[in-house]
């Protein structure tokens, strides 16, 4: 797979401001992916992670079940696949097979990771207070990965209606975090 642990206290680093990823989950017949650019980092320690799914999701009925899944966070390479995850259901097709997408075991849960992607979070629902009224899952992360070959990930951002924006440049400005 290539990547290797990231400190968990490093997650926040790999969601802002707001990658499109790529949430898997277990389903009895095959695991199952969707896109997702609605989420938001909550906590630094423990890592929690505020994600929205629409109750009318596949996705949602499955992480409602499990009560874990992955975010799987993509590259550009990766553009026409996260698109077309976001646009079929996988309640009755493979996505990861329509979509050249490979799943491989976590470490703590039972949702696949992406092999394919940049970094992956393994995460378990740690609240679902708010899911009924906002469809708003609290997800603690629980494992972390990264490919630590890929210098400046080129991740994308969802602006709606099929357009994209590319992270690219770095800025360095003084900091007093640590």
């Amino acid at each position: 797979m290539g990547k290797s642990a990231l400190p968990l206290a490093r997650v926040y680093q790999l969601l802002e401001p707001g990658p499109v990823v790529l949430v898997a989950t277990r389903a009895p017949e095959r695991p199952n992916v969707m896109a997702m650019s609605w989420h938001l980092m909550m906590e630094f320690t423990p890592p929690l992670v505020g994600c929205v799914l629409s109750n009318r999701n596949y996705s949602y009925e499955l992480l409602l079940k499990t009560r874990e899944c992955t975010l799987n966070i993509p590259t550009r390479a990766l553009a026409r696949a996260v698109v077309g995850c976001g646009n079929v259901s996988g309640r009755r097709r493979d996505k990861f097979a329509s979509f050249g997408l490979t799943a491989v075991p976590a470490r703590a849960v039972a949702a696949p990771l992406i092999a394919e992607c940049y970094a992956s979070l393994e995460c378990r629902i740690a609240d679902t207070t708010l899911v009924r009224r906002y469809n708003l899952f609290v997800l603690e992360v629980v494992q972390a990965w990264i490919d630590r070959s890929v210098r400046r990930p080129r991740t994308i951002h969802h602006m709606g209606y099929g357009r994209f924006m590319v992270a690219g440049d770095v800025l360095r400005l003084p900091s007093r975090m640590k």
